[in-house]
């Protein structure tokens, strides 16, 4: 099912979370090949890109590709934020600017008083929402917590706030700081904020399969769904959701050789974005998620972890398949 947020048509209603670490080009050139409606890129500093800091504003790079796609920025003060997001505006082809409002991470919360520690300050939700949305021409959008802890749930608060100052959409992750990523995700909070604001509304958490996906547009009548930490290793599982819930198409076994193939794929983007000598170190963390749904993991995923070149890790892959 198509929707917008704003003027941006968004073809599905399945959205890769913004992780860190994680959402470079090549994997989100992964996941949008298996359909993903929305990308949303990994959260850039709004300090490192007033300072111009080199390797951060690598991280924006992004091709059409990956269209349409979400920059999230991460700060507190509203001077550098909005700086960040008239440089991201003006220098990438980037659709929607993200404000990351949930980011449960100490050194984040406490030392940088960004992510969920705004959550504990509604008057600057708004005043940054406001100045970021009369700073840029794209769609500003924002990412949330349902609080700081189980005695401050104010996420239905804030997202009034948050469509007041201009927003276009808002994402809802239903745990609060405390809580991390532990324990479980609180559906009925989506379904809260949705019934109270008018623009589109993301959910997200504990979204594991794409009955999971269907299940949270059921109960929460929430306008798409954000995958993460699920989609590691697991691309599979974004076209699973979107074929899902468009045609009820019930999702087929992944084969190991698929998966080795997957691997390799990614390798290359990798190697072809960065250079192999950044490439494989980071491959090896993804390379452990892929290996995880596959026989002898642990022995393979130790195996990957000597391998410093693409042709030895991909020498490597194929002696592990004849050996099957």
């Amino acid at each position: 099912m198509k929707w917008k947020i704003a003027n941006v048509e968004i073809d599905n209603q399945i959205v890769l979370a913004p992780m860190a670490g994680v959402c470079d080009s090549a994997f989100r050139s992964i996941v949008k090949s298996m359909g993903c409606g929305l990308i949303e890129t990994e959260m850039v500093s709004d300090k490192a890109i007033m300072y111009g800091n080199w390797k951060t504003k690598e991280m924006l790079y992004m091709t059409d590709y990956e269209r349409p796609i979400s920059q999230q920025i991460l700060g507190s003060d509203i001077k550098s934020l909005t700086f960040a997001s008239k440089y991201i505006y003006e220098n990438t082809n980037v659709d929607i600017i993200d404000i990351n409002m949930g980011c449960p991470v100490t050194k984040v919360t406490n030392r940088s008083k960004a992510g969920s520690a705004l959550l504990k300050d509604p008057f600057k939700v708004k005043s940054i929402v406001e100045s970021i949305v009369e700073s840029v021409a794209t769609p500003v959008t924002v990412k949330i917590r349902s609080g700081w802890n189980k005695n401050s749930i104010n996420a239905v608060e804030i997202a009034r706030i948050i469509e007041e100052a201009g927003a276009s959409a808002i994402t809802v992750h239903p745990r609060t700081k405390d809580q991390g990523y532990s324990g479980k995700a609180d559906w009925t909070i989506i379904k809260e904020v949705k019934e109270n604001i008018s623009i589109p509304v993301i959910g997200n958490g504990d979204v594991k399969s794409c009955f999971d996906a269907k299940r949270m547009i059921d109960e929460t009548d929430c306008d798409a769904v954000m995958i993460g930490r699920a989609a590691l290793g697991n691309p599979w599982l974004i076209k699973e959701s979107v074929d899902y819930l468009e045609n009820e198409t019930l999702p087929s076994e992944i084969t190991i050789e698929e998966r080795i193939e997957m691997l390799k794929r990614h390798v290359n983007l990798l190697v072809e974005n960065k250079g192999e000598a950044f490439a494989i170190p980071k491959m090896r963390t993804h390379a452990a998620y892929y290996a995880k749904k596959l026989p002898r993991t642990i022995e393979l995923k130790q195996q990957i972890f000597k391998m410093n070149t693409k042709e030895d890790l991909f020498n490597l892959l194929d002696d592990y398949l004849d050996s099957l």
